[in-house]
Parts: structure tokens; sequence; C-alpha cells
């Protein structure tokens, strides 16, 4: 069971990539379709994260973290608030992921709870995310009542190479 869900400043997410890498190898390895292909690079994980906890520490970006009951991560979400001008009252929604030893615990609700209560509290009043149309991750969009704006046939790969279509979803707050 998760022992926590939080919010990790810039240093925190810096000297805890190791951590995240694990769970981003995990999901990829698992087949999500979260930007990376099989093989995965040596170190491309960590890269991601070191120009994650740079967008923190910059206040681009917020990095929430699921621990589990021994203090590791095993989820996360980020809010990215670096919008255009025009687009002040929005933020995105990125890298849900939830290690495969923690799912069907709650925890991407939780970890979604938190992220919109952060917006709430910035004074973000619309959302908007993208995922694998069908996955596991959609179903939980829509039970945690996300609106689907469409779909995009061929938008992405999948881990393997093969070709995915993505949701768009937004959330009014």
């Amino acid at each position: 069971m998760t022992r926590t869900i939080r919010e990790l400043d810039g240093a925190e997410a810096l000297a805890r990539v190791a951590e995240l890498a694990e769970v981003l190898r995990d999901c990829v390895e698992g087949g999500a379709s979260v930007g990376f292909m099989l093989p995965l690079a040596e170190g491309r994980p960590e890269i991601f994260w070191r120009k994650v906890a740079a967008g923190v520490a910059a206040g681009e970006r917020h990095l929430f973290v699921a621990e589990d009951e021994a203090g590791r991560i095993c989820g996360t979400l980020s809010l990215v608030i670096d919008m255009p001008d025009n687009q002040p009252h929005r933020a995105d929604v990125s890298k849900m992921l939830v290690h495969r030893r923690a799912r069907r615990q709650g925890i991407a609700e939780r970890l979604l709870d938190a992220l919109e209560a952060k917006a709430r509290k910035l004074g973000k009043t619309t959302l908007v995310l993208d995922t694998v149309t069908g996955s596991d991750a959609s179903r939980v969009y829509e039970r945690t009542g996300w609106l689907k704006a469409g779909d995009i046939p061929n938008y992405a790969l999948m881990p393997d190479g093969q070709p995915c279509s993505t949701t768009y979803y937004f959330k009014p707050l």
C-alpha cells in the first residue's frame, strides 16, 4: 500500500532521479507509450528526469510522487504550468506513471487529486492531457471526471514500434 503522495521540489527530484528512472523504465518495459522506445538507451530515463528536476527548480512544473511503505517512489505525475502568454489559466498533465508492483491500489487517482488541488491553488481552470486510446490510464481519467476531447489515430508509437491512437482529455476545475 502507498504510504504518501507528495510534491517534490527541484533539489529532491534531482536527488531521487534513480528512483524516478526506475518507475519510468518499468512502465516502458511493461508496454506503456510514454515517449520512450525499447530498448531504452542506457541512462535515457535519468537524463529525462534530470530535465524534469530542472523544470521543477525553474518553476515550470510541479512534480508529484507516490511513495510505498518503504519510502520508495512507485508513481509520479507532473503539472506543467509553463504555458504561452495567452493560456495563463491552463496547465498540462504529464507522465502519469505507476510502477507495475504498485498498480490497482488507487495511486493514479490519489496523484490526480494532489495535482488538481495544486492546480486550483495556482488559479488554473483548465487541465489538458493525452493518453493511449483505450488504455488503463484512459479509464482512470474517465472515472475521475475528465472529459474526452477526441482521438487522433496513429499519433504515437508503442515502445515496440507499433502505432497507437491517442485520446485528448480536459478537465475544467
